[in-house]
């Protein structure tokens, strides 16, 4: 049982006797097919076969022949047996992954294989272990013979799915120097006009440079236009109050399925016990309970203050969280950060950068920008005087919506909320000392203060603020807006009093990406350590970024996902394409740089681009599909049915067995999120799909749920531009 030969039943060969003597005159070769299938793997053991000729180790364990993972339970061996050596003595027996020893033969006679006939009972492969443990491994054995035709037929095949990378020996940074003359290939060149090129990007695109960075902040809730506390101003067509569902809070007894990855929920107590539920990812919980009702000293509550503090991430963030959650004070769950600063200083410029990348790294973040209260509740029409300090109906005004914004940014927290940016001058000790005392108890407050002292840059804002506010929207005349804006700047200027009280960041003369500094004070934890180094690595100078993805590889042409394999035709194709847009679109930035993966597909769709460094790294590597790799959906939906369908119920925190869930994804790309943050000169980025939708999810700002589902089609180019103004996108379609 559990072998199988091809002979037919009579006892002859398959195919019959008249086959098998065409197929000798016509040279054909015994051709041996030998799995192992086995569920229960012990450590790193891998099966081998060794025996009596050279072809298997001449039974010489140190030469054994390793066999292959074909799924997660099967290993399987095929070789041509050649004309001289048609009678086999062989076994089995395990090697470690790594080293030669402890090698463990399988229990029994040889195996005999002779002219392609077994020898002998069928029987299951038995391996006894130190601890006496006996392994099992069901054996199938296949012969063909097979002719030089069909041979050279499968070693094609062979050299498609596993042929030896073509890039070792590069090294992980290389530049090649710009060709003296330049050939192009007809196939592969590009119209002059690279505009000929460009398509329709997506509906949910990367353009917030188009949009007025208040204008994205968050909608009030405590303001309401029917039956509420004010009118909707007649300016104002756009803007839309939408009060926010309350977040689901799990109830029960028992174990509570967790949504999210490397996160703790709570469970009630169960046979005396308590326990925290430990969710690895979709495909592969873990629970972990104490072993007495005093192993943990911490008991995690479903309260008020903590009904989705957890943020939606693997690694460093959820350890850090679950550390702030089991140790920390109960206000330090939930962080403000307090904007400071006098008007055309970026202070909302910041808010949307920390917004955007703290929820990108799954913190449930939103941005609450003052002055779109402000607008909702009296108005668009406001001249300088509304601003001055020593109006009072014109402070009450102010201070009223800025503690209406408070009261929304607290409530929300209290809903589950993680951070909240709080946008304003803030410019007065009293006013920051009335946000410290309603945050109280709630949360903690870290002021961010932005000092800038160069005019140019100071003048560029201002003149933007005309040109994109609401505020002078209905103000044809731009130099009358201008007047207006510098006397409100002088109005706060008047009053405006520097930061030197409880937590803060200092960010001074940073926007230029040029030297500044950051002063920092009373700063602790993880997640504000996180926010000190990226608001470091962050400026305001303009360049693009292009992502792409690696020219179609031979597996994208099977539907396999993973591995290392080469580029087709069309993939070949189409990385002589991308040199040549690269030296069209970057001609005069020579500061430009090319990154890829370490994967072989994403270095050859590279190879031509000549005169830019290139760059490999690891982390741009695609997603780890463990021991799916290699596999079409169809072979997991068929082997793995249990795998493939806690995939499809959530993509984002489904964790291949042995591999990788979208949200580790991120957690490794952080480091290249903040290298693109710190560039000034353009960046081309070739990757791969998994890794292309988390980078492009953060400068678009998308939802982690929407993550998996971002289209990044192939020889398609997403060039992100950024600046002063925000975020811009275009695409360009180089092939069909």
């Amino acid at each position: 049982m559990g072998t199988g030969v091809s002979r037919n039943a009579d006892g002859g060969l398959h195919g019959g006797e008249e086959r098998e003597e065409s197929l000798d005159q016509a040279g054909g070769q015994l051709y041996v097919s030998l799995k192992m299938e086995n569920y229960k793997k012990k450590g790193d053991l891998i099966p081998h076969v060794y025996g009596s000729v050279p072809l298997v180790g001449s039974w010489d364990s140190s030469k054994a022949l390793s066999m292959e993972r074909e799924s997660t339970s099967m290993w399987e061996l095929s070789f041509v047996v050649p004309p001289n050596h048609e009678t086999l003595d062989f076994k089995f027996l395990l090697k470690p992954k790594h080293g030669y020893t402890p090698c463990i033969v399988e229990e029994g006679p040889n195996r005999q294989l002779i002219g392609g006939t077994l020898q002998g009972d069928a029987r299951l492969a038995l391996f006894k272990l130190d601890n006496e443990e006996v392994l099992e491994y069901r054996v199938f054995i296949k012969a063909d013979r097979v002719s030089p035709i069909d041979l050279a037929a499968s070693w094609r095949a062979y050299q498609d799915n596993l042929l030896p990378s073509t890039v070792r020996g590069i090294p992980d940074v290389s530049i090649d120097a710009v060709p003296e003359t330049g050939h192009e290939n007809g196939s592969s060149s590009l119209e002059l006009d690279l505009e000929h090129y460009v398509v329709p990007a997506p509906s949910t695109s990367a353009n917030s440079g188009l949009v007025y960075a208040a204008n994205l902040a968050e909608n009030p809730r405590s303001i309401t236009f029917a039956g509420g506390c004010c009118d909707q101003p007649a300016t104002i067509k756009e803007m839309e109050v939408v009060i926010p569902d309350s977040p689901k809070v799990y109830s029960g007894s028992g174990m509570v399925e967790s949504k999210s990855v490397g996160t703790f929920s709570p469970l009630q107590k169960q046979d005396n016990h308590r326990g925290l539920f430990v969710d690895r990812g979709v495909g592969s919980p873990r629970l972990a309970k104490s072993s007495s009702s005093t192993t943990f000293s911490f008991d995690l509550k479903l309260d008020s203050q903590n009904k989705n503090s957890m943020p939606a991430a693997a690694g460093a963030v959820a350890a850090a969280a679950v550390a702030d959650q089991m140790l920390g004070p109960k206000e330090d769950r939930h962080l403000a950060l307090v904007l400071v600063g006098l008007p055309a200083r970026g202070k909302t410029f910041t808010a949307v950068k920390l917004t955007r990348y703290l929820r990108w790294l799954g913190h449930d973040t939103k941005h609450f920008n003052v002055g779109k209260y402000r607008r909702l509740k009296h108005g668009t029409n406001q001249s300088a005087d509304f601003f001055r300090a020593d109006n009072p109906e014109g402070m009450e005004a102010r201070n009223e919506v800025a503690a209406l914004a408070m009261d929304d940014m607290i409530a929300w927290m209290q809903d589950g909320g993680q951070v909240g940016i709080f946008d304003a001058t803030n410019s007065s000790r009293s006013r920051r000392n009335m946000l410290m005392k309603m945050a109280e108890g709630k949360c903690k407050i870290i002021f961010l203060e932005t000092i800038c002292n160069d005019e140019r840059i100071i003048e560029r804002n201002i003149r933007l603020k005309i040109q994109q506010s609401p505020d002078y929207a209905e103000e044809p005349d731009f130099e009358a807006g201008l007047q207006d804006f510098r006397t409100r700047l002088a109005n706060y200027e008047k009053v405006y009093e520097p930061v030197d009280e409880g937590s803060y960041i200092k960010m001074i003369d940073m926007a230029s990406g040029h030297g500044g500094q950051i002063q920092v004070n009373n700063i602790s934890g993880y997640l504000p350590g996180r926010i000190v180094f990226f608001l470091v690595n962050t400026h305001l100078t303009p360049r693009p970024i292009f992502l792409t993805r690696h020219g179609e590889s031979r597996h994208n042409v099977r539907g396999r996902i993973g591995g290392d394999s080469v580029l087709s035709d069309t993939g070949e194709i189409y990385m002589k394409k991308l040199a040549n847009f690269v030296e069209k679109r970057l001609k005069n930035e020579r500061a430009a740089s090319i990154w890829t993966s370490t994967l072989q597909r994403t270095i050859l769709t590279a190879s031509p681009i000549v005169g830019f460094p290139k760059i490999q790294w690891r982390a741009l590597d695609e997603i780890n599909a463990g021991v799916c790799d290699g596999m079409t959906y169809e072979e997991i939906k068929k082997n793995m049915p249990e795998e493939y369908e806690s995939r499809k119920k959530d993509k984002l925190r489904y964790r291949y067995p042995r591999g990788e869930s979208y949200l580790d994804v991120i957690q490794r790309l952080e480091p290249v999120i903040i290298e693109l943050e710190r560039q000034r000169a353009p960046v081309v980025v070739i990757s791969h799909q998994a890794v292309l939708r988390a980078l492009y999810a953060y400068f678009a700002d998308r939802p982690l749920k929407e993550i998996p589902h971002i289209e990044v089609p192939l020889h398609t180019i997403i060039e992100i531009q950024m600046g002063v103004t925000g975020v811009q996108e275009k695409r360009y379609k180089l092939m069909d």
